[in-house]
């Protein structure tokens, strides 16, 4: 008989969205007049510098034709807005994710938000990650919290991997032998409030492994406990062989 082994806890596809426009840094804005990229000021995130609104009478379809009335009058811009996940530490095909927000910006007299931010009528939001993409409506988006370690993840990751490379060798050891086959080298690729997960690089591929916390954590400085405890089950296994130098 079969036992049937559970997926492990991660994110779901609105939190991911909310916890990419929470760090993000940048992002791409696409009007029928071209693309322009823009940086952040004051390392606001683009949740606090983009303002969703609903609306009734538009579907954001974006294989619509450029026909259909503009549900926000007729100085509002159709745009999507394109975000970019970069992996903070130096693996092999470092992105990680790509949010895509389409909708509406309003004018600025339409404007309800703080000083340096827009208003956007929202039609959808689009999250491409692992080859997959998955449509999140607004109310899911809205409801949906950012992860915790969002603003301090990449800080996190790169402290580890500069500093603690003996660490990610040690939670190597929760690795099933069989994953580390062929691997030359493994390096911190994400952490959120349900685990680490690691990227395992062979000679000419690489796979994610995920490494789940005992349990989730709710503010970041339930962090350190919980990468201990990690580590404490992974000593009390058999060292594994060194990766190759």
């Amino acid at each position: 008989m079969r036992l049937f082994t559970p997926p492990l806890a991660a994110p779901s596809s609105a939190e991911r969205i909310r916890t990419i426009l929470t760090a993000a840094d940048s992002m791409t804005v696409v009007t029928d007049e071209g693309r322009t990229d823009v940086s952040r000021l004051q390392g606001a995130g683009g949740a606090e510098r983009i303002h969703l609104h609903p609306t009734d009478d538009w579907d954001a379809d974006p294989e619509r034709s450029g026909d259909e009335p503009c549900p926000a009058g007729a100085q509002a811009v159709r745009a999507t807005l394109e975000f970019t996940d970069v992996a903070p530490t130096p693996v092999r095909d470092r992105v990680r994710a790509r949010v895509v927000l389409a909708g509406w910006l309003l004018p600025e007299s339409a404007h309800q938000g703080p000083a340096g931010s827009r208003c956007m009528e929202f039609g959808h939001a689009m999250l491409d990650q692992g080859g997959e993409r998955t449509s999140v409506g607004l109310p899911e988006l809205m409801a949906a919290q950012a992860d915790p370690l969002a603003t301090c993840e990449a800080g996190m990751l790169t402290h580890m991997a500069a500093d603690h490379a003996d660490l990610v060798e040690v939670l190597l050891r929760l690795v099933k032998p069989r994953r580390l086959l062929g691997v030359r080298r493994a390096l911190p690729l994400a952490v959120d409030r349900y685990g680490i997960t690691l990227r395992l690089e062979h000679a000419r591929s690489h796979e994610d492994v995920r490494l789940p916390f005992p349990s989730p954590l709710w503010e970041p400085d339930e962090a350190g406990p919980r990468i201990h405890a990690l580590l404490d089950s992974a000593r009390r296994r058999a060292p594994r062989s060194k990766l190759p130098e």
